[in-house]
């Protein structure tokens, strides 16, 4: 059988998203910071990561304001928010198998052996997301993250 390159991963946009709140987070105070400057800290391109911050405005988890003082800035709700809602405002809702989604009607569910695997482990990923804070997250990063991002050649 030929290798698939279908995977199960966060998307380069909510890994973005993630790397940007934990590094507005972990900044003292109200601080605002331009997108070039969040660029280089997450190791994400300006042009892509804008995308991502015009998701987290309008999931009201950071502000944006123009201007010679501008930039973004976390709002108390972004720094409170868990993990599974910074995906979920950029990539929608997290879903491991399209049986397990609460929107669709399985028809195989009651006698499908595999279901009750994608449905303990969907509950396992979400708990682990739903625990984690950025707060929490910008805690332990000793510094804002700082390293460039590599892509490896699978995600490529």
């Amino acid at each position: 059988m030929a290798q698939s390159s279908s995977t199960m991963q966060l998307t380069r946009a909510a890994d973005y998203g993630v790397r940007v709140m934990i590094h507005l987070a972990a900044l003292p105070g109200a601080q605002r910071v331009r997108l070039p400057e969040l660029a280089r800290a997450t190791g994400a391109p300006e042009s892509f990561l804008s995308k991502v911050l015009q998701a987290l405005c309008r999931a009201g988890f950071i502000v944006s304001q123009r201007g010679q003082t501008g930039g973004f800035e976390i709002l108390p709700a972004g720094r409170a928010t868990s993990i599974s809602a910074v995906i979920e405002a950029i990539d929608g809702p997290i879903c491991l198998n399209l049986c397990v989604n609460h929107q669709v009607n399985c028809k195989r569910k009651s006698f499908c052996p595999a279901h009750p695997v994608w449905a303990k482990a969907q509950k396992a990923v979400m708990t682990v997301l739903n625990e984690s804070s950025v707060a929490e997250l910008a805690l332990g990063s000793a510094a804002p993250i700082a390293a460039p991002y590599v892509e490896s050649a699978q995600t490529a």
